[in-house]
């Protein structure tokens, strides 16, 4: 008898991972057409998944119920009765849950943690390739008959939420400028942040060669840098959108830049699956991690033949030498070029 292919795909966050598994998604619906595909994620990013025409179910896991959550996420779970699980986080509460759903074939990413730590903690690199974790999470299911298509990331965004943006968006009125650059200065740890100053004198000066403006993005948590950089800038050519767009308004927001610069962050996912021209600044962290933008549209800029990088691959609160040097480093200057050669 012919069972019915119908798989739950696991990833709880945050912003780059989950939009990094969008190419393992519409592979695995190219294959299986007729298939279920399930998503569990945290209620604060099912908007990335909702929208995904390629998903059947989003499930969603507050984190606030801690345990006893899980535990009835887990008897919610068992009762679908899947066929796969493909578990692209591989977490203690991944496998917690994935353990009693009753799914034989259960597939789960490697996270690279003996290479990740050798580079880490000894600085010995160990890699055999640079290999993207959107490849990681399709070589997860390998099992399954996929492979990556090539196609890139993808967010799946509602009429309705295009329709509102473009609004807010005319109410700007960009075609002032002959040109506009995305920047998004925030990152959750410090020592993914490039310097807010260096990002204010950048924005200024591009602002200056090119009658242009910018646009500021970010979340909440991101709004007193904004605010410093569009202080500086000037309010009649920088926008401070940080904290009043939702995550796919934001990727909705995007296509109105020429190009964007970013840190190594969720964002510059989100800017790579709406195909923006790119500039990546990496700090602490590197490429080897897998978390560099998935278009063929950016660079990414890093400070190379530092002993002391990478310090972590998640990022610092503060440099533990003191010094940070892996973003001071990295001149307004060095920076503005790469911007000129992504303008088209």
């Amino acid at each position: 008898m012919h069972i019915p292919f119908k798989t739950l795909i696991i990833r709880f966050s945050s912003i780059g991972d989950i939009v990094l598994s969008s190419p393992l998604i519409r592979v695995l619906r190219t294959a299986y057409p007729d298939g279920q595909i399930d998503y569990l994620t945290k209620s604060e990013y099912g908007e990335l998944v909702r929208t995904n025409q390629n998903v059947n179910v989003t499930h969603l896991y507050d984190s606030a119920t801690g345990l006893d959550g899980l535990k009835a996420l887990r008897e919610k779970l068992k009762a679908e009765r899947y066929t796969h699980v493909i578990d692209i986080h591989n977490s203690i509460r991944s496998r917690f849950l994935r353990g009693r759903l009753g799914t034989r074939r259960v597939y789960a990413v490697d996270k690279k943690i003996a290479q990740r730590t050798m580079l880490v903690k000894f600085k010995k690199n160990i890699y055999k390739e640079m290999v993207s974790v959107a490849d990681r999470y399709i070589r997860a299911a390998a099992g399954l008959g996929i492979t990556n298509d090539g196609k890139g990331l993808e967010l799946h965004i509602p009429d309705d939420v295009l329709f509102g943006v473009s609004g807010r968006i005319a109410r700007l009125r960009l075609n002032r400028f002959e040109k506009v650059l995305g920047v998004c200065p925030g990152a959750k740890h410090a020592t993914k942040r490039w310097p807010v100053e260096r990002f204010a004198e950048l924005g200024d000066r591009f602002c200056r060669d090119h009658d242009g403006a910018i646009m500021l993005f970010g979340g909440h948590e991101d709004k007193a840098l904004c605010q410093t950089i569009a202080s500086k800038i000037g309010s009649d050519r920088a926008f401070d959108l940080s904290g009043e767009l939702s995550l796919l308004e934001t990727a909705a927001a995007m296509p109105y830049c020429d190009a964007i610069v970013t840190n190594d962050t969720g964002l510059m996912h989100i800017a790579a699956a709406m195909h923006r021209r790119l500039v990546a600044i990496f700090g602490s962290t590197v490429r080897e991690f897998g978390f560099f933008p998935v278009t063929k549209e950016s660079v990414v800029l890093e400070r190379t033949g530092l002993v002391c990088r990478p310090c972590s691959h998640i990022g610092r609160s503060e440099c533990p030498e003191k010094h940070f040097r892996c973003m001071v480093d990295i001149g307004v200057e060095e920076v503005a070029r790469a911007v000129e050669a992504q303008i088209p």
